[in-house]
């Protein structure tokens, strides 16, 4: 079960629709500020004066610097923002807490290793529904919709392919801490660390609580070709912190799919293996049934792990 409870000697009770709209300012609010700051010290630490901005800021600047400065932006401006905005939500607004002590008393370390077969199965799984969302075909009445998805999926792709197109070990390092790390540790503590058990706590059902919160997270990313694996993969992450009470396994799991993603993207640059984020071409109905069958098994054990684990009630 998700914590989110009153801090001692508060007790805050405001109309979901309020709530939620003063966390969406805070949060927006934190990462115009940290994206601001992470700007103005681009000059300071990689050498790209504000005049070549404009250039970076729309990825075409050719410079050495270019993309550890521009993933600078992303970590300052993105999943730091995330945290710190939901935190600043929680202290001062909600009053609420997370009871960090107590979440990691519900985390067995030693039965982490569940969350790697977990995830290896349903990325395996997931492949299915990226195919399909891939190949989406709108009727000819919404010709103009589906090109304005298509023009908007070309350019996120291109910035994904220029945030990941790492030239040396040492950006594929700054990739992984602010893709992989910060992402993962900033979207789970804001998506579900405060939004799923509010929508929980609002509509008095936790898997409704799970698949808004999924839905939502979704949504922000803009990508309609990729709306689907990424609902599922937010449900999967919602579900990890239902059935375990604690953040530590979907942050876990967040980071692990964005960095093993990350690992995949600079080897096939080394030539070592082949793989391509835009092909969704093919569908290996082997890769779907096998991911099926090692996540219904890694599940089945996950689930056996939370109902043996006796929580510690660290305050």
């Amino acid at each position: 079960m998700e914590i989110y409870e009153h801090r001692a000697g508060h007790s805050v009770n405001q109309h979901w629709l309020l709530s939620i709209t003063v966390l969406v300012l805070i949060v927006f609010g934190t990462l115009a500020i940290l994206q601001t700051i992470a700007i103005g010290l681009i000059p300071v630490f990689f050498g790209i004066s504000f005049d070549e901005l404009p250039g970076l800021l729309a990825t075409t600047l050719d410079h050495p610097n270019s993309r550890m400065a521009f993933l600078f932006i992303q970590g300052l401006g993105g999943g730091l923002a995330f945290l710190l905005g939901g935190w600043l939500f929680i202290r001062l607004v909600d009053k609420k807490t997370l009871k960090i002590k107590k979440q990691f008393a519900r985390t067995a370390p030693g039965k982490l290793w569940i969350i790697l077969p977990l995830l290896f199965g349903f990325v395996l799984f997931n492949s299915l529904l990226v195919y399909l969302n891939m190949n989406v075909e709108f009727p000819e009445a919404l010709s103009e919709l589906e090109a304005m998805f298509r023009e908007k999926e070309d350019q996120l792709m291109e910035l994904t392919k220029f945030l990941t197109d790492f030239d040396s070990t040492a950006e594929l390092l700054m990739g992984i801490l602010v893709i992989g790390i910060l992402a993962g540790v900033g979207e789970e503590y804001l998506f579900r660390g405060i939004i799923q058990p509010k929508l929980h706590n609002y509509t008095g059902n936790a898997h409704l609580g799970v698949w808004i919160t999924a839905f939502i997270f979704s949504a922000i990313h803009f990508q309609f070709y990729g709306f689907l694996p990424r609902l599922m993969l937010g449900a999967l992450f919602g579900y990890l912190y239902l059935y375990s009470g604690t953040l530590i396994y979907p942050m876990l799991a967040h980071i692990l799919n964005n960095t093993f993603t990350l690992i995949l993207v600079y080897l096939n640059k080394l030539s070592l293996i082949e793989f391509d984020m835009e092909d969704a071409s093919n569908l290996y109905w082997e890769y779907v049934v096998l991911g099926l069958i090692v996540f219904l098994i890694s599940w089945k054990k996950f689930l056996t792990f939370q109902k043996s684990e006796t929580y510690g009630e660290v305050a």
